[in-house]
């Protein structure tokens, strides 16, 4: 039973560590603009809501991301908002790491 956890663990970590660079990317596609969290989910169909959620976290936590809310254009937290009120730009520190300047090894690039 207990390998049978561990390999669940490390599927799950390494589906995190590609969903979170699957996320960036998509976010970076409109580099200079905000991008709407709901049309992340519509271009990544293959992974579900709360995984798209757990990246979106990470990234903004990690400062790759900024977020804000698409009506008053203030910026917020994910934790303060649903994410579906929200839109994402890559900060210069996500382009830095997409551009292999910064390793992170919980987001593939």
């Amino acid at each position: 039973m207990a390998k049978n956890d561990d390999l669940i663990r490390k599927i799950r970590a390494g589906s995190f560590r590609v969903n979170n660079g699957r996320v960036i990317r998509t976010i970076n596609i409109l580099r200079n603009k905000y991008i709407a969290l709901r049309d992340i989910r519509h271009a990544l169909p293959d992974i579900g809501e709360p995984e798209i959620i757990d990246s979106i976290n990470f990234l903004q936590e990690e400062q790759y991301i900024r977020l804000r809310n698409i009506d008053t254009k203030s910026e917020t937290l994910l934790s303060d908002a649903e994410y579906t009120d929200l839109e994402a730009k890559v900060t210069g520190k996500g382009i830095r790491l997409l551009g292999g300047s910064i390793p992170d090894d919980m987001v593939e690039v």
